[in-house]
């Protein structure tokens, strides 16, 4: 009979290969998962409420090349959409200023008009 050897690592182990959770992370990062449902809330068979879960788990890289990109311009989330919307607020206050402006300016011309002509 021939000598076996059982010390560890001597023979590979069949089975299911280990996985750590940070692998499980990084391919579900990097793949991307979605996860779906619904819940509704129903009283005598009429509806009252529904809400409709849709949650997408994935690394930034992985959900802009599937076209998501919503925290990029969330003044909430990013520093330059909070500049760029301030900017777009402020230019609109300014053009709406102008206009009433003008607008008073061209009411009071004649008025003008006529207390020169003194009348």
């Amino acid at each position: 009979m021939a000598d076996v050897d059982f010390r560890q690592g001597a023979y590979p182990v069949s089975g299911p290969g280990t996985t750590n959770l940070a692998d499980i992370l990084e391919r579900v990062l990097d793949k991307g998962i979605v996860i779906a449902g619904d819940i509704k809330i129903d009283l005598l068979d009429i509806e009252l409420l529904t809400i409709r879960l849709r949650l997408f788990v994935a690394s930034v890289d992985t959900a802009k090349k599937a076209g998501i990109d919503w925290w990029e311009t969330d003044p909430a989330l990013s520093s330059r959409a909070a500049r760029s919307a301030l900017q777009d607020e402020n230019r609109e206050l300014r053009e709406r200023l102008k206009a009433l402006e003008s607008r008073t300016d061209d009411e009071s011309a004649p008025a003008a008009a006529k207390e020169d002509r003194g009348t």
